[in-house]
This record gives structure tokens, C-alpha cells and sequence, in this order.
């Protein structure tokens, strides 16, 4: 690569100053770096909640990360507007010569990134860009016969065979650090100048930024042993809670899968197999970019005649269904903006084959609501749960909300958490509180079709037209 005066780091989804690929090679190959992060209206604007969690967890991540530049003697730039037009902007203000980034693979980002290098093209300014939010990426793992993999375990077998640690190494970004350009930039637009208010993130158990994805990271090590249960259960601090700091690169992918690769147990291999799904679903996005425009990644199921109830959808949005570890789950995601893992297949087999609504209306949803939203992973994931994506579970497998309530939450302690109107019933009472007889609800005072609703719908009913529209959709293939 060739080097330069002066070249501009744009930061997007990689909010950190440590193991960064374009900070890394910016710092290396030129005599003074300015970096920038844009508040993108084109992303902000198409948002309708304006007290959205994700863009507070985005203010306080850059706050740190633009005080860590100026601890180094130089700053961030941080701006609010279009994107696509005031890097360009920025960059003829600064008289860079390049402009580095990393790799966004959704194609919204990839259009706004081929705007981007032909507008700086016309300038003569040089734009760079690198992997760095995945281990893997495009063609880097491909089977035998040069295709895309459409099933994960084989997947996952070629990439751990090939990832090596050469793969796994930090971009020494410390080395090069007194490169930063030093001057003062403006102080950063606050949440209310873009329209934004504030959230109960400050309430929450998640820290933000760099400092709070280690401290995360560090509790987590803690646990790992145990994650391959652990995981299952919501009750339970079983997960790593980094999804959202893995979604805005406030910790390197590298410096976790690394961690994994070299802790001995289940509990780090299972791990491990999470961070490769991620990488999956990321080359099926890249590979089948179709999917992220509501198609089907199995196209026979395409277009399955769902009834779509608006009323039943909305029950559902709210968290009252009837079903309780449902409820639960769906009011978890509306309160915090999380829902745990295990939930999340739940809450999406219910809706698409016990409530017959189709499985882009979960999407959306779940795009609006979750903190870690990521494109690649909550398409894979709706797809997985609706059967119609890559190595999904087959159609005819329906979860039973009641035996997986049974399995999962067995005391109710996180049903009670997030649906306290039934905190009194007994362990056993709580995954069907329908069946409980009438004189033990009014002891309870607990009245099922009053202080909690009645079911939606019955799961062996819906199990069966559910079985029914997806045989008929296979044998028109």
C-alpha cells in the first residue's frame, strides 16, 4: 500500500481504538490520521421510536471513544447528517489523500459505500477497505467445488479448519498510534439535537463501549465452562450479553474467538460455534443478498398463504398471548430491547406456526426492537425458526410453548420476572395458567380471561393447519 500525508478513518460499526483493521492500516501508512464517526441520517430518519436504545448505546460508545482519541493527543469527529455525502465533505475539508474503512456487507451500506469511493474517485482520493467484523468474509470459505455453503456443520468444519491463529491476530494499533492528527474537533452532537431522547439504558445491566465490552467479556470468561447449558436456560446468567457490543465492534471478534479457540470445554467450543453462525449468516447475506429484500432462501416457500391476523400479531407484540414464557420473552424484548436466545426461536416458531403470521412481520419487529440488531443474523434466525432458510429446522417441527416453558423456565422465575399478574401460581401452575380450576384462580386472584388473557389459539390446532399449509406448499415444488 502506499503511503500518504493525510488520511481520514471513518468509523461505522467498529467503535473501538484497539485490534481495528482500518485504524491499523491508516495509523501504518500515513503521517496524520483524523478519524470520524457520522450520526447517518439515512439510517436515523427511518427510525419511528425516537427514544431507541441502540442509538443511546452509540452516543456513549463514541463519547469514550472519541475522549480515548483525545487522551492520545488527537480526536474524533463526530457528525450528524448524511453520511454518504459529509465523509466526501470531510475529506476535501482535511486534504486527505485516502479515506479507510472497514467492510459493511449489508446492501444498504455497500450502496453507500460504492456512492462514497466514486465521489472520492472524482477527487483523487484513495478509498480503502478491510475486513474486520468478521473472521471470515465473501469467498474466504467455500466448499471443495468453489460454491457458498447452504448448511452450517459443514460450514463450521472448513472454517475451524481454517482458522488458524494467523487469523486471529490483533492489529497492533498502539504501534502506530502517535500518527493520530492532533487538533480539537467540535464537541459532539447530543441525543436531542438529532431528535432523540433518552432511554432506561443507564438502568439496564449493559455497559457501553470499549470499557464495557471488556468488563462483560471478563465476567464472561468467568462462566464460560458452563455456557453450553447455562445458554438454555433465561432465568439463568448464562449468555455473554456481548451480542450488542459485537453488533457495534465495541469488542473485537478476533480477541473473542481467540479466547474461545484456546479454552479448553465444551462451554468455549459451543461459544465458538456461535461467533462461526455469525460468520454464516453473514456470507449467506453476501452470497444470497435476495434475503435481505424479504425473499425466502428456500423459494418453495416463498410465498405461504398465512393468515396474518393483525389483532392476534399485535397480541403477540404486546406480550399477550396467553402463553407466559412467550409473553415473557416478548415483554423482555419491549422493556429492555434484549431477548435471550433461546426466546428468540420461541417467540418466532410461535408466531409463524402456532399464530400463522408470516415471518417478516417478526422481522420487522424484532429489527425495530433489538439492541443487537444485525441484518444478517435476525434474517437468518426469523428463517431458521420459519423453515424457509438455510439448514433451518424442518417445517414439521413446531415447538410446544408449554413443554419448552416446562423445560426452560421450570420454577416460572422468569415468567414471574416479566409476567408478575401470575407471580402466584405454583411451578407447575405457571406454564399453563388456563388449566388451573376456577376456585384456586380466585385464591390466587388471579382470573385467566381478566387479570391475564385466556390462549390466543390452541397450540394442537394451529400445530395441525400449521403442518397443512407448509405439506401443501412442499408439493407444489
Amino acid at each position: 500500500m502506499q503511503t500518504y500525508n493525510k488520511s481520514l478513518v471513518w468509523f461505522r460499526r467498529d467503535l473501538r481504538d484497539y485490534d481495528h483493521a482500518a485504524l491499523y492500516h491508516a495509523l501504518k501508512n500515513s503521517d496524520h490520521v483524523f478519524c470520524i464517526f457520522i450520526f447517518d441520517t439515512d439510517i436515523l430518519n427511518q427510525l419511528q421510536d425516537k427514544a431507541d436504545r441502540r442509538v443511546e448505546f452509540i452516543w456513549e460508545s463514541i463519547k469514550e471513544l472519541k475522549k480515548a482519541f483525545q487522551e492520545h493527543g488527537g480526536d474524533l469527529i463526530v457528525e450528524y447528517g448524511p453520511a454518504k455525502e459529509i465523509v466526501v465533505k470531510q475529506a476535501q475539508k482535511l486534504c486527505v489523500e485516502a479515506v479507510f474503512c472497514n467492510r459493511d456487507y449489508e446492501p444498504n451500506a455497500i450502496a453507500r459505500d460504492a456512492h462514497v469511493a466514486e465521489k472520492l474517485a472524482n477527487l483523487k482520493i484513495n478509498f480503502h477497505q478491510f475486513k474486520d467484523q468478521v473472521l471470515f468474509e465473501k469467498d474466504e470459505v467455500l466448499t471443495q467445488q468453489g460454491k457458498p455453503y447452504g448448511v452450517f456443520t459443514p460450514y463450521k468444519n472448513a472454517h475451524l479448519k481454517k482458522l488458524e491463529d494467523y487469523f486471529l491476530k490483533a492489529y497492533p494499533v498502539d504501534r502506530y498510534i502517535k500518527h493520530l492528527a492532533r487538533h480539537s474537533a467540535n464537541a459532539m452532537p447530543n441525543l436531542t439535537d438529532m431528535g432523540f431522547k433518552s432511554t432506561n439504558l443507564s438502568q439496564m445491566k449493559l455497559p457501553t463501549g470499549m470499557s464495557g465490552a471488556l468488563q462483560l467479556f471478563e465476567d464472561f470468561k468467568e462462566r464460560i465452562t458452563h455456557y453450553q447449558d447455562a445458554r438454555n436456560f433465561p432465568a439463568v446468567k448464562g449468555p455473554s450479553y456481548l451480542s450488542v457490543h459485537l453488533r457495534f465492534g465495541t469488542i473485537s471478534v478476533r480477541h473473542l474467538a481467540k479466547t474461545a479457540k484456546n479454552t479448553i470445554g465444551a462451554g468455549a467450543e459451543t461459544w465458538l460455534n456461535e461467533l462461526i453462525w455469525r460468520d454464516f449468516y453473514f456470507q449467506i447475506l453476501h452470497h444470497h443478498p435476495k434475503v435481505a429484500q424479504g425473499q425466502a432462501y428456500k423459494l418453495a416457500f416463498n410465498a405461504l398463504p398465512f393468515s396474518n391476523n393483525q389483532a392476534i400479531f399485535q397480541a403477540w407484540c404486546d406480550g399477550v398471548t396467553g402463553y407466559p414464557l412467550v409473553d415473557a420473552a416478548m415483554r423482555q424484548l419491549n422493556q429492555t430491547g434484549y431477548m435471550h436466545n433461546r426466546l428468540r426461536m420461541l417467540a418466532a416458531s410461535f408466531l409463524v406456526k402456532d399464530l400463522l403470521i408470516d415471518w417478516r412481520w417478526g422481522e420487522r419487529y424484532f429489527a425495530q426492537k433489538l439492541i443487537d440488531f444485525d441484518l444478517s443474523a435476525n434474517n437468518g434466525g426469523w428463517q431458521w425458526a420459519a423453515s424457509t432458510g438455510c439448514d433451518a429446522q424442518p417445517w414439521f417441527r413446531i415447538f410446544n410453548p408449554i413443554t419448552q416453558s416446562e423445560k426452560f423456565d421450570g420454577a416460572g422465575k422468569f415468567i414471574r420476572k416479566y409476567v408478575p399478574e401470575l407471580a402466584a401460581c405454583n411451578d407447575k401452575e405457571i406454564h399453563a395458567p388456563w388449566l388451573i380450576p376456577i376456585l384456586r384462580q380466585q385464591m390466587l386472584n388471579i382470573l385467566i380471561g381478566e387479570s391475564y388473557p385466556s390462549p390466543i389459539v390452541d397450540h394442537a390446532t394451529q400445530r395441525n393447519l400449521a403442518l397443512s399449509l407448509y405439506k401443501s406448499a412442499e408439493k407444489n415444488i
